[in-house]
């Protein structure tokens, strides 16, 4: 997972990428207790979007494994 919409905001995580394309963008939380991530304000602009995403994916964390029953 890259980031979220959160109360119509597009937010994502902090990872090197996203700071190195958005330097100077806002830190949110996106609900109360949850880590800061950024807000992406060029949310009309797909081709930078597509960049962000791209540049982030090497960047984001694995994806957790679901608990299941026995386990």
């Amino acid at each position: 997972m890259f980031g979220g919409i959160y109360d119509d905001r597009l937010l994502v995580k902090p990872v090197p990428a996203a700071v190195e394309l958005m330097p100077d963008a806002d830190r949110e939380l996106p609900y109360d207790g949850a880590k800061e991530m950024i807000l992406v304000d060029a949310v009309d602009n797909r081709e930078f979007l597509c960049k962000l995403v791209e540049s982030m994916w090497e960047e984001l964390p694995d994806r957790k494994k679901k608990k299941t029953a026995g386990s």
